[in-house]
């Protein structure tokens, strides 16, 4: 089985910064520890109202950290002209909504208005690698390569984070919706509310070439630490992906 990207989504610790409205903990020295520690790349997501990450933090990033950056961001103006300007390897468009106190869901492909085929188009100008966030629905999915996008990231939270007793379900419609990716020619990327728990079953799926592992992770790295979490999914992933 090909290898796995693992990439660390530091949003959280700019969560910390803020509720103090101070410069610590710093985003970007976490990003620093977490490629340090065996983390294949970064993951932030600049909100709209910057609840959390700034503009500075993805700039810093992308400029300081020797790691590929997955920038996620809602498909507008003001976020595509951002994109273009610091053109981050990747981008994930997601959903956004300023009620929500996470990303709820995959964004609606289908019903979608015309800017988004015109944020894909003008991110992969700027040579910037495009994905959506997305629901394991074989139609979400289809239109979204047809709108252009190289790659999904799918929607895992509802498998995680819902009752262990709906777990297989879950997985069996995540399992559809990665073989779905991969008949439409997209990278097959997955993420939202992995944990210890649960990460194996989606490292297993061969056609998923990356997750992407934030909130839990920056959680338990109070405990832990951040070195030593990272380095326990980076085995956890492994182990899973050899099986």
């Amino acid at each position: 089985m090909t290898p796995l990207d693992f990439s660390v989504n530091v949003d959280h610790v700019a969560t910390l910064r803020n509720a103090r409205g101070g410069s610590f903990p710093c985003p970007v020295e976490a990003a620093r520890i977490v490629v340090a520690a065996g983390a294949d790349g970064v993951t932030m997501h600049l909100r709209e109202d910057r609840r959390h990450i700034r503009d500075r933090d993805v700039e810093r990033v992308r400029a300081e950290i020797p790691a590929p950056l997955n920038f996620e961001m809602a498909a507008t103006e003001e976020m595509v002209a951002f994109a273009e300007r610091i053109r981050p390897p990747y981008c994930c468009l997601v959903p956004e909504k300023r009620a929500e106190l996470t990303t709820e869901g995959g964004l609606d492909v289908l019903r979608a208005g015309p800017f988004l085929v015109e944020a894909i188009a003008r991110l992969r100008a700027a040579d910037v690698r495009v994905s959506i966030f997305v629901e394991a629905d074989a139609a979400q999915i289809e239109a979204a390569a047809k709108l252009g996008a190289q790659a999904i990231e799918l929607h895992t939270g509802t498998y995680a984070e819902g009752p262990v007793e709906s777990r297989p379900a879950q997985l069996a419609r995540l399992r559809a919706g990665a073989a779905a990716a991969k008949a439409a020619g997209l990278l097959c990327h997955a993420g939202h509310g992995l944990t210890y728990d649960t990460v194996g079953e989606i490292a297993r799926l061969p056609e998923v070439t990356e997750v992407s592992i934030g909130h839990f992770l920056i959680s338990q790295s109070v405990f832990e630490g951040l070195p030593a979490v990272v380095k326990r999914f980076r085995g956890l992933i492994e182990e899973a992906r050899r099986g």
